[in-house]
C-alpha cells in the first residue's frame, strides 16, 4: 500500500491547506534510496560561491602598478598637480621635484605619480654596499679623498659659462688630480697669455675653444700657438658649437635641436626666445643659462663632442 506523504499536510503559502483531500496513490511520497556513489568525490558546487573577501577582487583586471626607486634626477610628474619635475631630495616618507624653471615642490611619497604617461609607485632607493659610486663624468669616486694640492698646469676656457659646465660634470676628477680651470673672457689675446705663462714639460696648457671649426677665427688663432715656442706644452681642443650652451643635449631643456638663429639677432637672446625666457638684460641671460646648467646631471647629458675633447685636456694636464 503506497505511504502517504507527510509533508501533504503541511500548508504552504498560497496554497489552501485540504486535510480531508486524498492524495492520489501515483503520487505518494515513496523513501528515495541512498547512492553512495553520489558523494564519492566530494561535492563541488557551492550555491553561494567563493569567498569575495579571500581575494583581491578590487583589483581584479587591473595593470600591477610598477615600483620605481626614486633616485636623484629622476624626472617623475604627480598625477593629482600636473607638476613634473626632477627628484631632488627624497626622505623617508617624501619626495621633492624641481621643474625646469627651478620651482620645487615636496609630495607625499605614497601619492600618485607617473613616468613617460604610465603610473608608477616611488619608493625609496635601496642603499648599495657593494658597488662603488660614480662621478658625473663616469670616473669612479674616490672616497674620503682630500683635494690635491694645484698642479702648476692649467685648463683655460672661454667663458663663465664654459668653467661652470666643465666643474659641473668633471669637478670632483679636477679636484682629485689638483688641476685649476681658468676662463679667459674670450681667445683673441691667447697667444699673449700662453708666453706670459711661459708652459714647459711640467706646466703645461690645455685650452678649450668654441666653434673651433676649419676656417674660423678660433681656428687660425690655435694655429698660430700650435707654430708657437711654446706649442710642444700647449694643447687647443675645441668644439663645433656656436656657444657652449648648444653642447648641452637639447631634449634636456625640452627641445629636439637647437634652432638655427639669424645673424641679425644675438645668438643666446634667440635661445632664450626658443626657450619662453626674457633676455631683454644681461641678467636675464645670466638666469636662462643657469636653468639650463641645471638641466645637466651628468656626462651622459652633454654632446660626445665635447665630452672627447675635455677628457683629451685633462689626460694631457695630467701626463707625468
Amino acid at each position: 500500500m503506497p505511504v502517504p506523504c507527510v509533508l501533504d499536510a503541511i500548508p504552504r503559502p498560497g496554497r489552501r491547506s485540504a486535510p480531508d483531500a486524498q492524495r492520489p496513490p501515483s503520487a505518494a511520497c515513496l523513501p528515495r534510496p541512498i547512492c553512495a556513489a553520489d558523494y564519492s568525490h566530494g561535492v563541488t558546487y557551492d550555491r553561494y560561491g567563493s569567498d569575495v573577501l579571500a581575494t583581491d577582487w578590487k583589483n581584479a583586471g587591473r595593470k600591477p602598478v610598477p615600483s620605481v626607486e626614486a633616485v636623484r634626477d629622476l624626472v617623475v610628474e604627480d598625477a593629482a598637480s600636473g607638476f613634473c619635475g626632477a627628484v631632488t631630495r627624497i626622505e623617508t616618507q617624501t619626495v621633492e621635484l624641481e621643474d625646469y624653471f627651478g620651482k620645487k615642490r615636496v609630495f607625499p611619497l605614497s601619492g600618485s605619480f607617473l613616468i613617460d604617461g604610465e603610473p608608477v609607485t616611488l619608493v625609496v632607493p635601496k642603499q648599495s654596499g657593494g658597488a662603488r659610486a660614480r662621478t658625473a663624468s663616469g670616473s669612479f669616486a674616490v672616497d674620503d679623498q682630500r683635494a690635491r694640492t694645484a698642479r702648476a698646469s692649467r685648463i683655460f676656457v672661454e667663458g663663465k659659462h664654459d668653467a661652470e659646465l666643465v666643474e659641473r660634470v668633471w669637478g670632483d676628477d679636477l679636484r682629485v688630480e689638483g688641476v685649476v680651470v681658468e676662463y679667459l673672457e674670450g681667445v683673441d689675446d691667447l697667444d699673449a697669455i700662453v708666453r706670459e705663462f711661459a708652459p714647459d714639460r711640467s706646466r703645461r696648457i690645455g685650452v678649450l675653444v668654441d666653434h673651433l671649426v676649419p676656417g674660423s677665427k678660433e681656428s687660425r688663432i690655435a694655429a698660430t700657438v700650435a707654430r708657437g715656442p711654446f706649442g710642444a706644452h700647449v694643447m687647443v681642443v675645441g668644439h663645433p658649437y656656436i656657444d657652449i650652451w648648444q653642447a648641452v643635449k637639447p631634449e634636456r631643456v625640452g627641445l629636439r635641436s637647437w634652432p638655427a638663429i639669424p645673424r641679425s639677432i644675438p645668438w643666446k637672446h634667440g635661445i632664450c626666445e626658443a626657450l619662453g625666457l626674457p633676455h631683454e638684460t644681461q641678467a636675464d641671460v645670466a638666469r636662462a643659462w643657469k636653468r639650463i646648467l641645471g638641466t645637466v646631471r651628468s656626462y651622459a647629458d652633454l654632446e660626445p663632442e665635447l665630452l672627447g675633447r675635455v677628457e683629451q685636456l685633462i689626460d694631457f694636464v695630467t701626463e707625468p
